[in-house]
């Protein structure tokens, strides 16, 4: 058990789920759902079987996979579907929010509602305990972290030309990118149900001789391949729709090779909060472990506001502005410690 260095890990995971939707505006002549479904190719396909081949011992994959339960495996990939939603919309809510307020909606309400679903599904009583009602405190709170976020996004909505709003986000839409951040929070909540899904899937990797640093890897295989396929299902629906099914085959070779590697880099990028996430919870100690979670969601919303201030998705808004963002994240960051506590 290292907790320093379990926080580093989760922190360095953070710095790639933070950073991932920058290399898209490098994308050229593409549209969203035509970029959205590469970089989905890569993050939730390729990219986990290439890092459980790399960290699970030598030839060992194929029997974790063939030992771990059939229910295990099927559960983990349903609510990889689930989450699939939340996935699509998170991508969805940065196009029309950018990168900062975008991610602090969807990441602080997934924090929230990953703690709390599970309960209410189970049919506790959640005002019974000291525990229940530290939860729905923490709930209170994040909405209200939200709130104070979304009160932020209007006046920047105010005070931002139309020029100004569309240089920092190119299709700017406050209320239906609330809207679809708070769908996609809710519904990415589902990711950390696929961990538990997948606990006997780690179990079988421990006893396969798996470094407990990436016991979660195999289990990623089954929860991104259901986000994959409802994803690809939208995805290819819009490609048709919008006859968009043409940019991968209508620009230069140059410009596929470009959209390709920025598509991938992104796509890992995204991939990595997860290996390390995984890495960082195993050096945990027991009483803090609950908190990873909330310690991964809390470092992503800090991180893709610096990323949103360095991207001038603020430039030029008042002071008062920017004093209203700055509480609204600190109560959203506190707010993912309380539920935890909960």
């Amino acid at each position: 058990m290292n907790p320093i260095a379990g926080i580093l890990l989760i922190a360095l995971g953070s710095i790639g789920a933070a950073s991932f939707y920058v290399p898209f505006k490098k994308v050229k002549s593409w549209a969203w759902e035509s970029y959205w479904i590469s970089q989905g190719l890569f993050s939730w396909i390729i990219i986990p079987w290439l890092f459980a081949l790399v960290f699970v011992p030598h030839g060992e994959l194929i029997p974790i996979i063939k030992d771990s339960p059939s229910s295990a495996k099927l559960m983990a990939m349903f609510f990889g579907i689930l989450w699939g939603f939340g996935g699509l919309t998170f991508g969805l809510s940065l196009r029309y929010l950018g990168v900062a307020l975008g991610q602090s909606i969807a990441l602080g309400l997934c924090a929230a509602f990953g703690t709390l679903l599970p309960p209410i599904i189970a049919g506790d009583n959640l005002f019974s305990t000291t525990a229940g009602i530290l939860t729905v405190v923490g709930v209170a709170i994040t909405v209200a972290g939200i709130i104070i976020i979304g009160y932020a996004g209007s006046l920047k909505s105010k005070e931002m030309s139309e020029e100004e709003k569309k240089a920092a986000v190119k299709e700017f839409a406050l209320k239906k990118g609330i809207l679809i951040a708070v769908f996609a929070g809710i519904m990415s909540a589902c990711f950390n149900f696929g961990f538990e899904a997948g606990k006997p899937i780690e179990s079988a990797a421990l006893a396969h001789g798996t470094n407990p640093l990436f016991q979660k890897n195999p289990s990623l295989i089954f929860i991104l391949l259901g986000g994959f396929i409802t994803n690809l299902v939208y995805c290819g629906f819009l490609n048709i729709k919008n006859k968009t099914y043409k940019d991968y085959i209508s620009v230069s070779g140059s410009v596929l090779l470009n959209n390709l590697f920025f598509t991938f880099l992104a796509g890992l990028l995204w991939f990595l909060q997860f290996h390390f996430y995984g890495m960082g919870s195993s050096k945990l100690p027991a009483g803090m472990a609950v908190f990873g979670w909330s310690i991964l969601m809390a470092l992503n919303i800090a991180i893709s506001n610096i990323w949103g201030i360095l991207l001038h998705e603020w430039k030029g808004v008042t002071k008062k502005t920017i004093v209203v963002l700055l509480i609204g994240i600190i109560v959203l960051i506190l707010s993912t410690f309380v539920v935890k506590l909960g």
